[in-house]
Order: C-alpha cells, then sequence, then structure tokens
C-alpha cells in the first residue's frame, strides 16, 4: 500500500463543470479570477514556483507492466482520474485481450475514453488526442489531477505534439493498403512510404504499420508528404506540464507475463470474442481486430494458421509490441523510469515519494513571503 493520502487544495471549480456534458470542450478556468495566480498543490506548480499551467500525470510503459494497477494506486492519493490512452481498450466489444479493469476493480476511481467507440470505426490518434484534451480540461475544471495510463505511444506524442488537421480515411485506400500489406508484408509498405516521404520513412520503423500505413495514406489523399505538414500543426491546447513516468520490468520477468496472459486469454474466449465481431459486421481488417492479440485469431478463423501457431505467434508479437515500446519511451524527453512493475508495492512507494517530495518542496516556496523591493 501507499502511503497515507496526500491532503492537497486545488483551484476552485466553476459550478457549470459540474454539470457539462462530457463531449463538451471547456476552456480552462482564467487564472485571473484565481486572486494570487498561485497553486498549493505541488505537483501542479509551475517555474519556480509559480503555477503557470495544470499539470497532467501520464503512467506510460510496455504491456503488461502493471500501469494500470500504479495509475489506479496514485489516483486515490492524489485525487486524480484515469484517461486511458490505450488504442485497443477505447472500443467497445473489444474486452479480452485488452487487460481493460473491470469496473468493479477500479476502487471508485473514474476512468475515461474507455469502451466509447464502435470497433467498426478506425479511431485515430488525432482524434484521441483532442478527446484526451477534452477531458483533461473537465479533470482540472472539477478540481482533481488528470492522470493518463496506458502503452500507445503514438495517441501520447499526439497530445504532446499535436497534429495538422489530417483528411479523413479514405476506407478504399486503406483496404488496399491493408491488402498489400497482408500479401507482401509491413516492410514493403515501408518501402512504398520512403518512395512517397522519406523523411517519416526513416522516422518510423519498418514494421510499425499502423503509422507507417497512415503516413501513405495522407500523403496519397493530400498528394504531400505527410512530414511536410506537420508544420501546420495547431498550437497544443493549454492542457499543461505532462510530468512522465515510464515503468520498465526486467526483460524476462515481462515476457514470462506477456506469454502467461496471452494464454489466460486464449482460455477465456478470445477467439469466440473475435468470432461474434466478424459475425456483427466488423471488418478483419479494421484497427480494432487488426490490433494486438486479435489480428492472429482473425487468421485462425481464416483457416491461415492453426490454433497453436497463432496462440505463439501472438506472444511473439506481443514481445516485440513490448520492445518496440521502451524503444519508442527511450526516445522521448523528460521521462522518469522506474525499474519494476506498477503492481510492485515498492515501486508504488517510491513513485508516489517523488512526486510527494515535489508536493513539499513546491508548497514550501509558495508558503514563503515574496522579498521586498525597497526604492
Amino acid at each position: 500500500m501507499l502511503p497515507q493520502r496526500l491532503s492537497i487544495s486545488l483551484y476552485p471549480v466553476r459550478s457549470d463543470a459540474l454539470f457539462a456534458k462530457p463531449n463538451n470542450r471547456l476552456t480552462p478556468f482564467p487564472y485571473s479570477a484565481l486572486g494570487n495566480n498561485r497553486f498549493p498543490h505541488g505537483i501542479l506548480a509551475g517555474v519556480n514556483g509559480y503555477a503557470r499551467q495544470p499539470t497532467v500525470i501520464a503512467v506510460l510503459g510496455p504491456t503488461a507492466s502493471g500501469k494500470s494497477v500504479l495509475g489506479i494506486e496514485l489516483a486515490l492519493r492524489l485525487n486524480g482520474e484515469i484517461i486511458n490512452c490505450d488504442s485497443v481498450q477505447v472500443y467497445q466489444g473489444i474486452n479480452v485481450a485488452t487487460a481493460k479493469v473491470p469496473p468493479a476493480e477500479r476502487r471508485g476511481v473514474p476512468h475515461h475514453l474507455i469502451d466509447f467507440v464502435p470497433p467498426e470505426v478506425n479511431f485515430s490518434a488525432g482524434e484521441w488526442a483532442r478527446e484526451a484534451a477534452n477531458k483533461i480540461r473537465e479533470i482540472h475544471m472539477r478540481g482533481r489531477l488528470p492522470i493518463i495510463v496506458g502503452g500507445t505511444g503514438f495517441y501520447f506524442r499526439a497530445l504532446r505534439q499535436p497534429f495538422f488537421p489530417s483528411p479523413q480515411t479514405d476506407l478504399n485506400i486503406r483496404h488496399r493498403l491493408n491488402q498489400i500489406r497482408q500479401l507482401r508484408g509491413p516492410e514493403h509498405l515501408h518501402r512504398i512510404l520512403t518512395r512517397l516521404d522519406a523523411v517519416s520513412a526513416q522516422q518510423l520503423f519498418p514494421r510499425d504499420w499502423p503509422r507507417v500505413q497512415r503516413a501513405i495514406e495522407v500523403s496519397m489523399q493530400t498528394g504531400k508528404p505527410i512530414s511536410a505538414q506537420k508544420h501546420l500543426g495547431l498550437v497544443a491546447s493549454s492542457i499543461g506540464q505532462i510530468r512522465v513516468i515510464a515503468l520498465n520490468p526486467p526483460r524476462s520477468a515481462l515476457y514470462h507475463r506477456i506469454n502467461a496472459r496471452t494464454q489466460e486469454h486464449f482460455s477465456a474466449g478470445l477467439v469466440e470474442e473475435v468470432r461474434q465481431l466478424l459475425a456483427l459486421g466488423v471488418a478483419p481488417d479494421s484497427n480494432a481486430l487488426g490490433a494486438h492479440g486479435y489480428r492472429r485469431v482473425v487468421e485462425y478463423l481464416q483457416s491461415k494458421r492453426d490454433l497453436a501457431a497463432a496462440i505463439e505467434q501472438t506472444k511473439l508479437d506481443v514481445r516485440h509490441y513490448a520492445k518496440r515500446q521502451l524503444t519508442w519511451l527511450r526516445r522521448e524527453a523528460d521521462v522518469e523510469w522506474y525499474a519494476g512493475f506498477g503492481d510492485d508495492a515498492n515501486i508504488q512507494r517510491r513513485v508516489f515519494k517523488a512526486l510527494n517530495t515535489e508536493v513539499s518542496q513546491k508548497q514550501h516556496k509558495l508558503s514563503s513571503p515574496s522579498p521586498r523591493i525597497s526604492g
């Protein structure tokens, strides 16, 4: 268990924010209305102890590293609400292989951006970033701390570095590219991107096909490489500074968890879930069924591989994905690393201590009298 909950005070809540509909886009409460313009909450403090923007905590890391458990523990101690940052957990009806925290295990902590997108919709990183920014502002208006939890790096970067307004997905182009990928592999898509947009191709892994494919789509739809359009991106919304906590468990222990969890997913009815989704009309090449844990089941149901091969390939896919998640995180700036799992009580204490120490230091700065200027 973590130390005793912090007693912290946040800035006032605007009355209409309590009754706002979830999709309303609220702007942050004007700082000029806050009197001395200071926040006593250390995590929300800015440069030199003065709050310029409210802050967000992000708990990131590879799949199966215990991010959800750590996020809930921090939310309970820091008056927080959790925003999902997993590209599969956003989908309704995609449950068995997603590690969604059941409502009964959320311990009363509000969770956002889970189970809100129909599985037939190809939800993009830019759309998630806009929804996440709205939720962050709503949570701040309630006087609480937003805690982003997940491992989809593309989503997180879209929030940190907002995209230009990209075109809506052309399903015909996507279907053609999916066919090419299935026939010739993701590396062939990367070679296509190299011809269309060498700059983007150099920045993306050859097997990172969702991002590679989206870059190809944008280039084909707009006639311009995506790298040449990023300067048109919107200025980041005033969502605050993001403090990034990253988990890095021992590799062998992480892979053991991944293998065991994958086996559990198949035993828990993963094949039947995919069969039902396909029967409901969800496309086999949709974003939802293209996710790790689902793609190989689709291949099994299409008689492209047997069940044992699907299970073993899924384990390998997820292990490779975890490795890519860590590689991506190491390229991010200002990441605080913790070598362990998020459900480890020692890791929880260390993370909370780091946050608690900053709270105490910032509160001391805020309570110190301002220097007098004589003249």
